[in-house]
């Protein structure tokens, strides 16, 4: 059986830095970024929080999806974000629930 994946976005705040990634597991991936252990880059700019997130049903279309939003200009990632989460809240406090 394949697992499904999700791909996310990472902010320091809004409008701030951001940041796009993909996992298969969203809780423990974003528990790692905010405990500053989820890479170099999101350390640095200390993205924390979780503001934007897709599921798929496979790891390899998320893969994809996490692709063609990377291309993006910030512009269209920032109307993503605003689509679904239109005040920026931390979405991780939701997985939390």
């Amino acid at each position: 059986m394949k697992r499904g994946g999700f791909v996310y976005i990472m902010t320091n705040k809004r409008y701030g830095v951001l940041y796009v990634g993909v996992t298969s597991d969203l809780a423990a991936r974003v528990s790692q970024h905010r405990a500053g252990k989820g890479g170099e880059f999101t350390s640095k700019y200390r993205c924390t929080m979780l503001v934007y997130v897709e599921e798929f049903p496979t790891i390899e279309e998320a893969i994809a999806r996490e692709k063609a939003l990377k291309a993006w200009k910030r512009k269209w990632k920032i109307e993503a974000i605003e689509d679904q989460n239109p005040s920026w809240d931390d979405l991780y406090l939701k997985l939390l629930a």
